[in-house]
């Protein structure tokens, strides 16, 4: 018995991230006692499901500039050069390098390029599924990693008692079959 027919509904293909059915959002302390969240609005990529899953691939990019907080006036700072720093660097980018799949647990190791900085990152996560849309076929999945934003060279002027090192990323992601 193969992965793939382990996995109920599995469609090998390539599928375009939805980006109306996804989300990108991160979870960062603030002042060492409440989390902060936000979001990028702007996501488009590939995934591509192998005949074996262990050779799917995903590319995803994400606008920086879209970055949302819920507060105008910090998104502007996090857009500066204190961080994001969106006029230099205009996207986030992820490849992936590998992908293991245990039952219902994935594991997607990749290169994410965060403030013109390529560093290797895990993202693990649960495929959610297949299943028909109104225009074609869906999948699902959804995955997190934790990164340190001093490793991306991102707010370094910053203190972590300001704004945590690490960030949470969380990816709730659904694609479309491509015909």
């Amino acid at each position: 018995m193969t992965a793939a027919t382990q996995i109920p509904g599995y469609v090998a293909g390539t599928w375009t991230i939805d980006p109306v059915h996804s989300e990108v959002a991160f979870i960062v302390r603030h002042l060492g006692v409440s989390k902060v969240r936000g979001r990028f609005n702007t996501i488009s990529g590939t995934i591509v499901t192998g005949e074996d899953p262990t050779k799917s691939s995903v590319t995803a990019q994400i606008v920086a500039d879209s970055v949302d907080t819920k507060n105008e006036q910090r998104d502007g700072h996090v857009r500066s050069a204190d961080f994001l720093h969106v006029e230099e660097h205009e996207h986030l980018t992820f490849t992936s390098t590998a992908v293991r799949i245990d039952g219902e647990d994935i594991e997607i190791d990749g290169d994410l390029t965060l403030h013109g900085v390529t560093k290797s990152v895990t993202l693990t996560g649960e495929l959610g599924g297949f299943g028909d849309g109104p225009n074609s076929k869906v999948l699902g999945v959804s995955a997190s990693t934790e990164i340190k934003r001093s490793d991306f060279g991102v707010g370094g002027g910053i203190p972590s008692a300001v704004v945590s090192d690490k960030i949470k990323i969380e990816l709730d992601v659904e694609a479309g079959l491509q015909a």
